[in-house]
């Protein structure tokens, strides 16, 4: 009930406001600034190659948002990257496509991007740009091509000027579609969360006791591959999940053919883990206790299990509840509520 409390309220205040912010915001958004927060390690995406520009950005927005990159006309790119939920899908286990078809993933989380070393649960892509090419030719989400996208973009008199905005001319190609959509999910960052602040050591913002006590469990028990500040490594582990019944994921083994990489999956954020449910690939778990519950007394020793599971974590009631209360530390209400990110329809 906590979590879907949560996510209606942070709805109704993404619906606020957008409607206060009106056309007004978008007339006011001279520039696009991205961060590198202090102590934060150098982006792997290459910027100075691609710098995020105000016009770049609203048309990479523009495209995000359109149903119209599919081939049928129902599914955008936010249909599985919702902002309130860190730019994953609400509920769902795994990803919906075009005619109600259904992936075999959970989405992932969109946001601090330009850290990312891959991309996808088994880092079949190695770069931003190209990240959308998975689910836009994916016959299960987008079914689409980019040779189809570009003619509909060329008929589309409000996206060639944007184009022209953009680029200098109004020509449109693959690849300014994709620089557009990187310009717009690179400015996805997380770094308000009350963690941070209290990292920042900013006045009256401290740990309660029990956070405190979870922040200790976490950094004893979970640091390893969940590493501070982006709560990842971006590694990839076997964490001893019992094989789905569903799918039969091999995980990274898919990509390298290696079967030392079996089982294998991307190490995921911890940022707004709070709204970003269900969790692993394939969605299982629907709660943080259920999560903690698997690392207490659920996983399956294999060949290729990460060695931090094979001694197993053994966490009391009260500790799963105080790691819980620190994870909830993560959640970055200002970045999930940035109005830059919501959809505008013009």
């Amino acid at each position: 009930m906590r979590k879907n409390h949560i996510k209606c309220s942070l709805i109704v205040l993404m619906c606020i406001a957008a409607v206060a912010g009106g056309s007004a915001f978008d007339e006011n958004l001279k520039e696009v600034n991205f961060v590198i927060p202090k102590g934060w390690p150098k982006p792997v995406y290459n910027l100075n190659r691609n710098k995020p520009t105000t016009s770049g950005f609203m048309l990479g927005r523009k495209l995000f948002f359109d149903p119209m990159l599919s081939r049928d006309g129902s599914t955008s790119c936010a249909s599985c990257h919702t902002q309130f939920s860190g730019f994953t899908h609400v509920d769902h286990n795994v990803s919906h496509g075009i005619n109600g078809l259904k992936g075999t993933r959970n989405a992932l989380v969109l946001f601090n991007l330009a850290w990312n070393k891959s991309f996808m649960w088994d880092g079949g892509v190695n770069n931003l740009e190209v990240q959308p090419l998975g689910p836009i030719t994916s016959p299960v989400e987008m079914n689409n091509t980019l040779e189809n996208i570009i003619k509909y973009l060329d008929t589309s008199i409000n996206y060639k000027t944007r184009f022209y905005k953009t680029y200098g001319d109004s020509s449109v190609t693959g690849q300014r579609i994709l620089k557009a959509l990187a310009q717009f999910t690179c400015m996805f960052e997380s770094y308000n969360s009350k963690y941070d602040k209290v990292m920042r050591k900013e006045q009256g913002v401290e740990f309660t006791t029990q956070e405190l006590n979870g922040y200790k469990l976490f950094r004893k028990n979970c640091e390893s591959c969940h590493k501070e500040p982006l709560f990842t490594d971006y590694s990839f582990k076997n964490i001893g999940l019992p094989v789905d019944s569903a799918y039969f994921d091999i995980g990274r083994m898919k990509i390298t053919g290696d079967s030392g990489d079996s089982l294998k999956f991307k190490v995921p954020t911890l940022r707004n883990i709070e709204v970003s449910y269900p969790y692993m690939h394939d969605g299982r778990f629907r709660s943080l206790k259920q999560v903690l519950n698997h690392y207490s007394s659920g996983t399956v020793l294999s060949a290729t299990v990460a060695k931090e599971m094979k001694d197993g974590m053994f966490f009391t009631e009260n500790e799963k509840t105080d790691i819980i209360a620190f994870l909830l530390t993560l959640s970055d209400k200002e970045f999930l509520l940035d109005l830059r990110f919501r959809n505008y329809r013009d």
